[in-house]
């Protein structure tokens, strides 16, 4: 499919509201170009250069405070004092790898298992979601004797080669390979009424397209709030008959959690648990260390027996005591200060107020989501998506103090994420700078 389409040009996710070389720069710009050359990534035309962050809130270097509402790693927020404390704790008395026996691994991996269906009892430690779902995908194949992978359009699952190959936004130019197959992400644009209905046509026909190719399919992957494609958390249940379907075909159903776990969707801890679901693995990363770098692929163990037989698994880093430590307090704090319920009061409460605002502008044509995790459609009067609108309306935000990124095939959705935290006074600030920015 080629990327330039009828409702517009589609975007690469690196590129939604990037620095790009010509929009001026400044000494720390030039230094961080120096550094990463072609590689850096940077938000905004005029980067910010951060020193500090607290909650929902980053402080840049001239003083200025903004409301994070575009980070979801430092989940239940930033430089939160029990994950620091857990961390400097640790990383004082002991930090090594997986080889030795450390009971502070051994505990946080039986606490995150508490929270995962019973048959999943095989944790895999990496440091990155990328790791986790490269990880995820070799099992499945090994486990299914399979190769075939089913995606959405916009999906992105991280950075490797192999999984770069299943992640279509991530692609600059060329085509997904032969054992990947994108189908439209579940929303009302590509279904009407029916999601479940429909996406589970997609996923039977890309099941019938392997066939075609003679290609045995190994997984359906899925970040279960489809956050790259656009935010589509709804209704719950959409997802079931999909994995019906694959399962019927041979195929295993891969749970992306790194966006939608660890409670961020309100309703419930994992996003897949809002479709009545228990996936075959189930992968996750950012959120989990709030900062920390750590990631899983949780797996039942005759899968990962079978993915063991023909090569080994190993990660240095992967399941370290102070990635443990860190991990164990979000877990704590999630629980403790009642965060997963945040989520879906607090997230109710701003999404009420967005709908209103978007009830009062042509140009807002959809708000949606669960929890915390919020989308925001931006439209020209024809009802075309609106990325160039979209990037105008994310520097309005910056300039009221608010961050804010892109997502959508057409980077024209605001997505919404800020930390778990979140006060209603904080979530009421982002509607009325939302409000503002739409005014001008």
């Amino acid at each position: 499919m080629s990327a330039q389409t009828a409702q517009g040009q589609a975007r690469q996710i690196l590129d939604m509201n990037a620095y790009r070389p010509g929009d001026g720069q400044s000494r720390p710009v030039e230094r961080r170009l120096a550094n990463l050359g072609a590689a850096s990534v940077l938000f905004y035309r005029q980067p910010i250069e951060m020193v500090g962050a607290e909650g929902a809130w980053m402080i840049a270097k001239d003083g200025t405070r903004y409301l994070d509402f575009y980070n979801n790693v430092p989940s239940v927020g930033h430089s939160h004092p029990r994950v620091v404390e857990a961390v400097s704790r640790q990383i004082a008395q002991l930090n090594t790898n997986t080889r030795y026996i450390v009971s502070v691994v051994d505990d946080y991996l039986e606490a995150l298992k508490a929270l995962l269906p019973p048959e999943l009892s095989n944790v895999m430690m990496t440091c990155s979601g990328s790791e986790a779902n490269d990880l995820a995908i070799r099992v499945a194949r090994a486990a299914t004797g399979g190769t075939g992978i089913i995606v959405t359009e916009t999906a992105y699952h991280g950075n490797t080669a192999l999984v770069t190959e299943v992640s279509p936004s991530a692609l600059k130019r060329g085509s997904l390979p032969e054992t990947v197959i994108a189908i439209p992400p579940p929303g009302a644009a590509h279904f009407g009424e029916d999601i479940a209905g429909g996406f589970r046509a997609s996923v039977e026909a890309a099941l019938a397209e392997f066939g075609r190719r003679g290609i045995r399919p190994a997984a359906f992957l899925a970040d279960s709030i489809f956050s790259s494609d656009g935010i589509l958390a709804d209704p719950p249940g959409f997802l079931a008959p999909v994995v019906e379907a694959v399962r019927a075909a041979g195929g295993l159903f891969i749970a992306d959690e790194v966006q939608p776990g660890f409670g961020r969707t309100g309703d419930a801890f994992w996003g897949y648990e809002r479709h009545g679901v228990t996936p075959d693995i189930v992968t996750m990363g950012k959120p989990m260390g709030n900062g920390f770098p750590m990631a899983a692929m949780v797996a039942r163990p005759d899968h990962l027996e079978q993915f063991c037989a023909d090569v080994g698994y190993f990660n240095t880093f992967g399941g370290n005591p102070v990635a443990a430590a860190a991990g164990h307090a979000v877990l704590d704090v999630i629980r403790e200060e009642g965060l997963q319920e945040n989520a879906r009061e607090t997230g109710a409460h701003l999404l009420a107020g967005l709908r209103q605002v978007a009830e009062g502008d042509a140009r807002v044509t959809d708000v949606r989501g669960a929890g915390l995790f919020i989308g925001i459609d931006l439209a020209e009067e024809t009802g075309r998506p609106d990325p160039a609108f979209t990037v105008q309306l994310i520097d309005a935000m910056r300039a009221h103090k608010v961050l804010i990124g892109a997502a959508g095939r057409y980077g024209a959705t605001l997505k919404v994420r800020p930390p778990l935290c979140l006060t209603r006074e904080e979530a009421e600030r982002f509607v009325e700078a939302f409000r503002a920015a739409l005014a001008g």
